[in-house]
């Protein structure tokens, strides 16, 4: 996976990230999403790597990144945490500015870093999601039933770990044939560690609690996204039956946004990355102009 690239542990702080980096050209960042970790992006990541600098962590608690306390109010998972540690990553790579993609877990991490570092971030690129706290306001019955998971993961008597620990395979899927041998067998040593598991649940705790916290208190300030964004959805997702048109959303903040779409299902940089790496190569064309 990743020809050319280094693998390495990087200390920003409170916790140590892993990371693989390469290519050359400005920094882009790209964040994965639940349960994955950087290595879904290692169709994605060498695309890109003829024209940028790639780096590609696992966040914190997933993969082999640390896996901090949550604490009692899960502050420890919460995206202002998650987007801190991005801004410690470029500093310990010498990057001043970087261009920074989310998927799904990852589209709040860098949803935060924008609204929370505007000077560190010059392009936002957002794939298959919407703020949270916007998605909690729309919850129904439909989203409920689509969903659960977020609500089932989140309980702090913690039945999730039970259930998903007894056989994590079954709980999160997952093929060598969809995701690339190597990725898979690094997803799969990660879904098989109960710290991860236990930190992969407490994401979705600070989902309900600081991170909605944060974006309500955002959008009652009015806050807005500063810098160009791009809104990338899967079309064989549920975004467009969920919201209608997700993009109205996210031009409540962001009034310099660009919309494209991939088709895919929910994981698009493991199912169709030669056209997300079109995407973000198209987008990020323009980086520093």
């Amino acid at each position: 996976m990743f020809p050319g690239f280094a693998l390495e542990q990087v200390d920003v702080g409170p916790v140590r990230l892993r990371v693989r980096h390469g290519g050359s050209g400005p920094p882009v960042v790209l964040l994965h999403g639940h349960p994955r970790t950087h290595a879904t992006w290692h169709r994605v990541a060498p695309l890109l790597a003829d024209r940028f600098t790639v780096i590609c962590p696992d966040l914190r608690g997933y993969g082999g990144s640390s896996k901090p306390p949550a604490g009692p109010d899960h502050a420890g998972y919460a995206k202002r945490a998650m987007a801190a540690d991005v801004v410690g990553l470029l500093d310990a790579l010498g990057h001043d500015r970087a261009a920074v993609v989310g998927h799904d877990r990852g589209c709040y991490v860098a949803m935060r870093t924008a609204l929370d570092h505007p000077g560190r971030v010059s392009r936002l690129g957002v794939l298959d999601g919407v703020p949270i706290g916007e998605a909690l306001a729309r919850c129904d019955a439909r989203f409920a039933a689509r969903w659960w998971h977020w609500f089932f993961l989140a309980q702090s008597a913690k039945p999730a770990e039970r259930v998903i620990n007894a056989d994590p395979d079954a709980w999160y899927g997952g093929s060598p044939a969809e995701m690339g041998a190597e990725a898979y067998a690094d997803y799969r040593r990660a879904i098989h560690d109960p710290a991860t598991v236990h930190a992969m649940c407490e994401d979705y705790r600070a989902g309900l609690g600081p991170d909605r916290a944060a974006d309500e208190a955002d959008r009652a300030a009015g806050r807005r996204i500063g810098c160009p964004v791009l809104f990338c959805y899967s079309t064989r997702d549920d975004m467009e039956e969920l919201y209608g048109d997700p993009a109205a959303i996210w031009r409540e903040w962001a009034p310099d946004l660009r919309v494209a779409s991939v088709d895919s299902g929910h994981h698009m940089a493991e199912e169709a990355p030669e056209q997300l790496a079109a995407v973000l190569g198209a987008f990020l064309a323009t980086e520093g102009g």
